[in-house]
């Protein structure tokens, strides 16, 4: 039986800082976040062929040795049937993990941290608590990402939170809120927003911040983070 992975990119420079990776992708989602850039998982994941086991976990094996580890990536990839079985399956072979996550399911993030399953999370921040449901167009649980932020913050292992700033969703008082809120954390990464295909077509022509803009965001947030950057320019 296939592991329903969707998505297969056997080398990555940029999804674990400081790693060479190889991406998966896992389809699905809790959030309808409006700038989505994979929005066929979302949609209509059922139309998009898996991508075969053995290819994926050969090419594993076959470059292991070259390789810091495993990026997962979805979609949310922790509402997969099979999330914890790949997870599993690529500790296995002997390679690290890293997982981006929107944080709406704390429970397997703990599981995954007591189980020593994951070594680097990316928590994708939306915007402060207060505007979340503007952002994901779905109800939030406030108190879930709350959860989730604490526990990988608590943790021993790495991790980052970050942002993509879209014009019209996140702005400069946005980035202080979300310091506020998750003020003594590691790293924080601002990312710029890429307009193209996304879930809702009305962002698809949204033209980005400029560098200076970007800037007086990293200003900002560097006073509750050890480091800030920007990713994406």
């Amino acid at each position: 039986m296939s592991l329903g992975i969707k998505g297969f990119i056997p080398t990555s420079l940029i999804d674990w800082p400081g790693k060479i990776t190889t991406i998966i992708f896992l389809p699905g989602c809790s959030f309808r976040c409006h700038y989505c850039y994979n929005p066929e998982f979302i949609t209509s994941p059922h139309l998009i062929e898996d991508i075969k086991d053995e290819e994926i976990f050969g090419y594993l094996e076959k470059k292991k040795k070259w390789l810091d580890g495993v990026t997962i990536l979805g979609g949310e990839p922790t509402i997969h049937n099979n999330f914890l079985k790949i997870v599993q399956a690529i500790k296995n072979v002997g390679l690290r993990t890293a997982l981006h996550t929107n944080g709406t399911n704390p429970e397997i993030l703990e599981n995954i941290i007591k189980d020593e399953l994951i070594d680097y999370f990316a928590m994708d921040i939306k915007s402060s608590i207060s505007s979340y449901e503007k952002v994901v167009d779905v109800k939030v649980d406030s108190l879930v990402i709350k959860k989730s932020v604490e526990i990988i913050k608590n943790s021993k292992v790495d991790y980052e939170f970050r942002t993509t700033v879209v014009p019209g969703l996140v702005d400069l008082n946005e980035i202080i809120e979300i310091g506020k809120w998750l003020k003594g954390s590691k790293k924080y990464f601002i990312q710029q927003f890429k307009p193209g295909k996304t879930l809702d077509p009305q962002y698809e022509k949204v033209k980005p911040y400029h560098i200076p803009q970007l800037l007086e965001f990293k200003k900002a947030a560097e006073p509750f983070f050890e480091t800030v950057e920007i990713r994406g320019i």
